[in-house]
């Protein structure tokens, strides 16, 4: 029966044209037994979760209510525990009679239902609505309390001694895991705790913008920051100088890596808290965002049995997860793949990971230094930062060993300079060097506020100039699943550089930027601004979201 109404919804969504018969049978084919097909097309992004939703509501006949502004009534919500609600994702809507309307995600998940029913007495009557968004109600409505008044019951020194326990019951404790646990639902990389002069103030950064989350009261500050330091490893009696550690735990289900960082300001600590979600990073490079004559050329770069591939862009423009999809595209029982980074991001099964201790004199040459010892096949080096390690990697790479790691220049052939000013000789950066990738992160439009609009007078010229003929772009108009940004979710914009023979000769010839650059566009190069005009032709991002991440 259950198989039965799994493929009638395949049919639908292929009948309202929002998957192919081939996404279908692809999906039912690698779909875990215990998941459902609605979930598996989410995750490989073939539909959204609001679109299942909606063919749900046309398929069984039942109501579809969106959570975000829904005026919940406490007397309402008594009526199911705390408990039963986080489990099963689900909370009470309204009571009409001897009706309860109940808010899930799988209104045909008749166990639940029924155990509602006996639980609360009334005939249950469910409500399609969107997971995360049943989530976010849950953690708002029965999670999070006023804990700075529970604070104030609290003396000093009995809130220290609360600091280290894992009791629910511990306000600080609550406070913490509630935050924790909220950033990884809302998708958040940074949880940003900012003390202020008469307030702490919380912020998530959720596709790369940052906003407001929460304000908590001034006395909650010291007992907040401790609790993190213990959590963290970190020295509490320690105020004066910056701190990192690691938190590791299981939220939702999933392990999640925390990155902490303490930093002394003039009203006490600001802790910035990375939080590294291994569910969220994609290891597959078709996921990454590359157009495909760039995936091609990638390919053929890390493919290669030796030589260096450069990835090149700011803090946080996803040069790391690239990596990762590249050692993982790489990584077979015949190679011997080792790893020097700062600090290790994600585990990868069958990698040897090594992480830099500048304390004990491990640094990125020394570890590169013993790595060579290793009998390595590729070798990924978190980030050439010095002229040392520059040149040990282009050697390392000239003697038969495919280097991949990452520099800070702005563009692709800016690099070769790069490493030329770290000292390395133009001979063997020409001689070594398999290609360089430069890539920035835009947000994408969501999904579920998309329209069409026509172009501006502006955006028409821009478009010209780069001959790309269209006549409509694609905008988020703003809508409850992306918080009225109109955009959920990044991808990546890439500037790819091989390097053959043409380019290889120029390098060796100490031809300038520019020059290299002229001939690399014979060679059918793209770069970034004209790859970033390529998402927003097919709809996936908007020209501000180029132009803020690229020039033209």
């Amino acid at each position: 029966m259950a198989r039965k109404i799994k493929l009638r919804l395949g049919e639908l969504l292929v009948q309202e044209n929002l998957i192919t018969v081939m996404q279908l049978e692809q999906a039912l084919k690698e779909k875990e037994s215990n998941q459902k097909l609605g979930d598996k097309l989410i995750e490989e992004g073939h539909i959204t979760e609001i679109q299942l939703v909606e063919v749900l509501q046309q398929q069984l006949g039942i109501e579809h209510e969106r959570l975000h502004n829904y005026a919940f009534d406490q007397s309402v919500l008594n009526l199911v525990p705390k408990q039963f609600a986080i489990e099963n994702n689900v909370i009470p809507l309204k009571r009409e009679q001897n009706k309860l309307f109940v808010a899930t995600a799988d209104p045909l998940d008749y166990f639940v239902l029924n155990n509602l029913r006996l639980q609360t007495g009334f005939k249950i009557e469910p409500v399609i609505a969107i997971k995360d968004e049943i989530r976010q109600s849950i953690m708002k409505l029965y999670e999070r309390e006023d804990l700075t008044e529970e604070f104030e019951d609290i003396q000093p020194d009995q809130q220290t001694e609360d600091l280290s326990l894992e009791e629910e019951a511990s306000p600080v404790v609550k406070l913490m895991n509630q935050l924790i646990q909220q950033a990884v639902v809302e998708k958040a990389s940074d949880i940003h705790i900012d003390p202020q002069e008469y307030q702490v103030l919380i912020r998530l950064r959720v596709d790369g913008a940052l906003r407001n989350e929460q304000t908590l009261a001034r006395s909650v500050q010291s007992s907040l920051t401790t609790r993190i330091k213990i959590m963290a490893n970190l020295d509490i009696t320690q105020q004066r100088i910056p701190q990192d550690g690691r938190i590791k735990r299981v939220v939702e289900g999933r392990n999640v890596d925390l990155r902490v960082s303490t930093l002394p300001t003039i009203f006490g600590e600001k802790i910035v808290i990375r939080v590294l979600d291994t569910m969220t990073v994609s290891n597959r490079l078709g996921d990454i965002g590359f157009e495909q004559d760039n995936l091609q050329k990638f390919k053929q770069m890390i493919e290669k049995p030796y030589g260096i591939v450069l990835l090149t862009g700011p803090t946080g423009s996803g040069k790391t997860s690239t990596m990762y999809a590249a050692l993982t595209h790489l990584n077979g029982e015949q190679s011997n793949l080792i790893t020097v980074e700062d600090p290790v991001e994600y585990e990868l099964e069958g990698v040897n990971q090594i992480q830099v201790n500048p304390q004990v004199g491990l640094t990125f040459s020394s570890g590169l230094k013993s790595i060579l010892r290793q009998d390595p096949d590729i070798i990924m080096v978190g980030e050439i930062r010095d002229g040392e390690t520059a040149n040990m990697a282009v050697r390392a790479s000239i003697t038969g060993h495919l280097v991949l790691s990452t520099l800070h220049t702005n563009d692709s052939t800016g690099a070769i300079n790069r490493l030329v000013n770290m000292d390395v000789e133009m001979f063997l950066v020409g001689s070594s060097l398999n290609g360089v990738v430069a890539q920035r992160l835009v947000r994408t439009i969501c999904r579920d506020c998309s329209e069409k609009r026509n172009l501006t007078e502006l955006e028409r010229k821009v478009f010209e100039r780069h001959s790309v003929h269209i006549h409509q772009v694609a905008t988020g108009t703003g809508c409850p699943t992306c918080n009225n940004t109109g955009y959920r979710g990044r991808t990546a914009i890439h500037e790819v550089l091989y390097i053959d023979d043409p380019i290889r000769e120029a390098i060796l010839n100490g031809k300038t930027k520019v020059e290299i650059e002229k001939i690399a566009k014979q060679q059918g190069f793209t770069p970034l601004f004209e790859d970033g005009l390529r998402k927003v032709e097919q709809g996936v991002t908007t020209l501000e979201e180029v132009y803020r991440v690229a020039t033209e």
